[in-house]
């Protein structure tokens, strides 16, 4: 709250747009509010032709009942803006990571080493292969729908120089979206989970909310129900990109 109040004085260096989306989504500010935000700090709000980045109140509040489930809520890009505990206690602590590697497409063909999160995606190469084609699409059509987009011209142009394996898929042209799939994650100590990802649409700020589930009775429901009880114990119940 120090760094709002010294914001609300303006004192210090103006903050980045991503900092400044952070501290709106951490607030759970409406978007005029949001607006007011960067105004008050001198900065020009997101217009048109920019990816939404804001996450609305309401939507953080549907996160909120999610509490046997692992859920993220993705940005048209690629982003991971919001989670949950249980998605931390699956795939690893999102809030541990600098909030521009809190991207998918970052994670997957620019990885660090060591990583910070623990879970990886793909139990062999052809699923991993299929993943990766399939988010290289979803980028791809989220690239004609917001042409003039600087934070997506600047991330394609890092994947285009730091993984010949996104070029050569952005290279092949192909479209799509995501979509409600089956899919393994790897987690170090459950081993891998194939789960059900399930792509809910938040239409007005293009944005989707993924929602991953076990059949009842399955092995993968049983380590669900392990991580509620053992995976989420120092994790915030509710988390945004802050």
């Amino acid at each position: 709250m120090d760094y709002v109040v010294r914001l609300e004085q303006g004192r210090g260096p103006v903050p980045s747009t991503s900092v400044l989306e952070s501290i709106a989504r951490a607030l759970r500010l409406e978007s005029a509010e949001r607006d007011a935000l960067f105004h008050l700090t001198g900065s020009a709000p997101p217009g048109p032709g920019t990816i939404p980045m804001h996450v609305r109140p309401s939507v953080l509040r549907l996160i909120d009942r999610f509490h046997d489930l692992p859920v993220i809520l993705l940005s048209a890009k690629g982003d991971v803006l919001a989670w949950n505990a249980l998605s931390c206690a699956l795939h690893g602590d999102w809030s541990a990571l600098p909030p521009e590697r809190r991207n998918l497409l970052r994670l997957r063909f620019l990885p660090e080493q060591p990583s910070t999160l623990r879970s990886t995606v793909g139990a062999g190469p052809e699923e991993t292969a299929e993943t990766a084609a399939l988010v290289v699409a979803s980028l791809r059509t989220t690239a004609t729908r917001y042409p003039d987009d600087r934070g997506l011209k600047e991330l394609i142009a890092e994947l285009m120089a730091g993984s010949t394996q996104f070029a050569e898929l952005w290279a092949s042209g192909a479209i799509g979206g995501m979509r409600s799939h089956a899919k393994t994650v790897v987690h170090p100590e459950l081993g891998p989970l194939l789960l059900e990802c399930d792509t809910l649409e938040i239409p007005d700020d293009d944005q989707q909310l993924i929602v991953y589930s076990a059949a009842a009775g399955t092995p993968e429901a049983e380590a669900l129900t392990l991580l509620r009880v053992i995976g989420t114990q120092q994790l915030a119940p509710t988390r945004a990109d802050r």
